[in-house]
């Protein structure tokens, strides 16, 4: 949604109960909605629908609600819905359903990764921990906590990346604007101070993590290293900017604290996007099957490790 159409999150906001809407991002998704942030006169607020054909269970099923909504955000807002969905199948409960996404559309290795690990993303989001950040419910200590963590997992992930340049068919992943690790110390000296490093530690998940991401670097499985890559770096530059202005402006972090997302050095973000999933198209393009079912498999390995991050950080919230 946010990287393919995202006028149609505007058309949703509009016609789902903010009709000033400006602005509008899909922040999430659970069994019964997709979870919308946005903007108009009065600010910035969370949109919550709800999916038409009720609770759903399955991820092919996400796409076709959030289609089913767009359909019906265009018929309120008296707006052609582009060609693809015009013609759509009957939902058995009477709502119009789009036709399966074309052939085309399905070989960009791109899409494949971005379809196959959805659900998997959304659970990540959805951790109690992060959902709470998202929402702008969470402490300023637990943003603390989540950049400690990070400064954990790319000690690891930007080691491993240094694979990645010196090989010309993986070189365009990881441009050196793209380097996170400096950035995370930065925030850690101003949001702790210079003993940052002695005050904090990796929780167990964060652990497992880090050492996953060096087990695939000591194989020299470049496209492994990739997976892990795509999912920490395409997330920093797309919501992560969303959570650097929420928590900016929610703990006053007006001078510090949020440099871990800034790539203003890296230029135009949707243009490197786009370059990055070129990147991957053609990686996929050179693999055979099995090596890109296991490509898969490792993003999905890597979503999860992220959501037990996440919830390691939910658990020391409670104890403490």
């Amino acid at each position: 949604m946010n990287g393919d159409h995202p006028e149609d999150n505007l058309l949703i906001a509009r016609a789902f109960g903010r009709p000033g809407a400006t602005a509008s991002t899909m922040i999430g998704l659970n069994e019964e909605a997709g979870i919308w942030r946005v903007t108009d006169a009065d600010g910035e607020k969370v949109l919550a629908v709800a999916w038409p054909s009720g609770p759903i269970s399955e991820r092919p099923e996400i796409r076709r609600e959030v289609v089913v909504l767009y359909k019906t955000a265009c018929e309120r807002l008296g707006v052609t819905p582009r060609e693809e969905h015009k013609t759509a199948a009957e939902h058995p409960h009477g709502t119009a359903l789009p036709q399966d996404v074309s052939a085309d559309e399905s070989k960009a290795f791109s899409k494949v990764i971005r379809e196959t690990s959805w659900s998997d993303h959304s659970d990540s989001e959805g951790a109690g921990f992060m959902d709470d950040i998202i929402k702008g419910r969470g402490t300023k200590q637990d943003y603390v906590a989540l950049v400690a963590q990070h400064f954990f997992m790319y000690e690891a992930l930007e080691a491993a990346a240094e694979q990645l340049v010196t090989d010309p068919a993986f070189a365009e992943f990881h441009p050196a604007a793209l380097v996170r690790l400096g950035a995370a110390q930065a925030d850690l000296v101003y949001l702790i101070g210079d003993d940052w490093h002695e005050r904090i530690a990796p929780t167990p998940a964060t652990e497992a993590y880090a050492a996953r991401i060096r087990e695939i670097a000591a194989e020299k499985w470049l496209p492994g290293i990739v997976a892990h890559h795509y999912t920490r770096y395409l997330g920093d530059l797309s919501g992560g900017q969303m959570i650097a202005k929420l928590v900016a402006r929610q703990h006053d972090l007006t001078d510090g604290g949020i440099e871990f997302y800034n790539f203003a050095e890296l230029g135009s973000i949707p243009e490197f996007k786009n370059t990055y999933r070129a990147g991957l198209d053609r990686l996929g393009a050179n693999m055979d099957e099995t090596e890109r079912e296991r490509f898969l498999e490792e993003v999905r390995i890597a979503y999860g490790f992220n959501t037990a991050v996440f919830v390691d950080l939910s658990r020391q919230k409670a104890a403490a």
